[in-house]
């Protein structure tokens, strides 16, 4: 299906170890972590807080395993911020993954945001942006996106559950509002499933803006328990409401023939936050990294 000179397979550490939420994982390390993603299959990751934050370090970590870094999350908070300080927290960001050789970064605005609240109901407390707000991400993004230009970089925005970018609308006015030049769209089917939107209609809208893909699979049981008792997002991870490919809900076939059909040329990261004292990380890493082959023959 895809061809493999255009496409990279990766995984987030976050199945191993959850920076928002400590207690999951405390006991791994970070060469357990990028061990086992090395066995299960994959070439690439993304970064977690366990991570070396020398450069140097960390290559000497990844390099004999096989693995290259894709990217890292940053958080903006251009709706609450002066624009300065995001700016200065970015460019320390941008230098790190430009040194590791990482050609996109994960955007997502944290202003008013409320996935890190795990006492606040994530079903019926979604932020929303005023117009000023509004003008202040745009604006920002696009600055953003100019510097990470400068070091022939992209940066591609993270739609997520508890943040004002969050449902179709959200996204279809940040993109109509963006130059395509300088802010992509990361792809999340996960976030998407579980914000009841089309996550098919994502792809078919805006494709050509998509230069960065999670793969997340949805348990839908849990799911319906979360939206039930309205609880927080990390309460919701907790709670198992996340799974990787090919373990929940989400039919993954017609997202690949999409992404072939539109070009996708980029990472596929395989990005399922779960408590690993109830899933092996090492196990569902290899359960998504054969069902990812089956289906694209990657």
């Amino acid at each position: 299906m895809f061809s493999k000179e255009n496409i990279q397979l990766g995984i987030a550490p976050i199945g191993w170890t959850n920076d928002d939420l400590p207690e999951l994982g405390e006991m791994v390390t970070f060469e357990q972590c990028i061990s086992e993603m090395a066995l299960a299959g994959f070439t690439g990751c993304e970064i977690g807080n366990k991570f070396p934050k020398e450069p140097d370090e960390l290559h000497s970590y990844l390099d004999i395993r096989g693995l290259k870094v894709a990217s890292a999350w940053f958080s903006a908070y251009l709706t609450t911020a002066p624009y300065e300080e995001t700016e200065q927290a970015f460019l320390k960001h941008r230098d790190f993954l430009h040194a590791m050789g990482a050609k996109v970064i994960v955007v997502s605005e944290q202003g008013k945001s409320i996935q890190g609240q795990q006492d606040v109901g994530v079903i019926r407390n979604k932020p929303e942006f005023n117009e000023d707000e509004w003008a202040l991400l745009t604006k920002g993004l696009e600055q953003l996106g100019k510097l990470a230009k400068e070091k022939g970089m992209r940066i591609v925005y993270h739609h997520h559950m508890g943040t004002g970018i969050q449902n179709i609308p959200d996204i279809d006015r940040l993109m109509a509002e963006t130059d395509p030049e300088l802010v992509s769209l990361l792809f999340d089917c996960g976030h998407l499933y579980f914000a009841d939107q089309d996550y098919l209609e994502v792809l078919q809208k805006h494709g050509e803006r998509i230069n960065h893909v999670h793969l997340k699979d949805v348990r839908v049981e849990v799911l319906k328990t979360v939206k039930e008792n309205d609880l927080s997002f990390l309460d919701a991870v907790k709670a198992g409401v996340y799974t990787v490919p090919g373990d929940g809900s989400i039919d993954f076939e017609p997202i690949f023939n999409l992404l072939e059909e539109i070009g996708y040329k980029g990472w596929l990261i395989v990005e399922a936050e779960q408590d690993p004292a109830k899933a092996n990380p090492f196990q569902y890493a290899k359960m998504a990294r054969s069902y990812i082959e089956k289906l694209t023959e990657l």
